[in-house]
């Protein structure tokens, strides 16, 4: 009778076993594949955003190079090159900046105007 009961007991707890591996494959199953309805977008990021995104890292990384050199961690010769390629890096992405700006100014300037003439 005792092996009986150890037998069953063996059983429901194989059962229970197996009844949890596929929840939790079920579950993975659903968190992995599952599609919301509808998918949170940020804002479009526009060339002029980057832009001004990569110029603040690009100021960032040279405070940060100016702070190794001042601690000792640079020698002279890799200070001057890794400035000279930041700020010629720095001084492109402003140039382009600053041809975006123009370009913008010269579509709201040539743009036709309405409620001109009216009263």
């Amino acid at each position: 009778m005792l092996a009986l009961f150890a037998l069953a007991t063996a059983a429901d707890a194989t059962v229970i076993i197996l009844f949890g591996c596929f929840l939790f494959a079920a579950s993975l199953f659903i968190y992995i594949f599952y599609m919301p309805g509808e998918v949170e977008r940020g804002e479009d990021k526009t060339r002029l955003l980057y832009l001004e995104e990569r110029k603040e890292a690009t100021y960032e990384n040279l405070r940060d190079l100016n702070f190794e050199y001042k601690a000792g961690k640079l020698s002279e010769e890799d200070y001057a090159m890794q400035r000279a390629a930041l700020e010629d890096e720095a001084a492109a992405i402003l140039a382009e900046m600053e041809s975006i700006g123009k370009a913008r100014a010269v579509v709201r300037r040539s743009a036709p105007r309405t409620n001109e003439g009216r009263a």
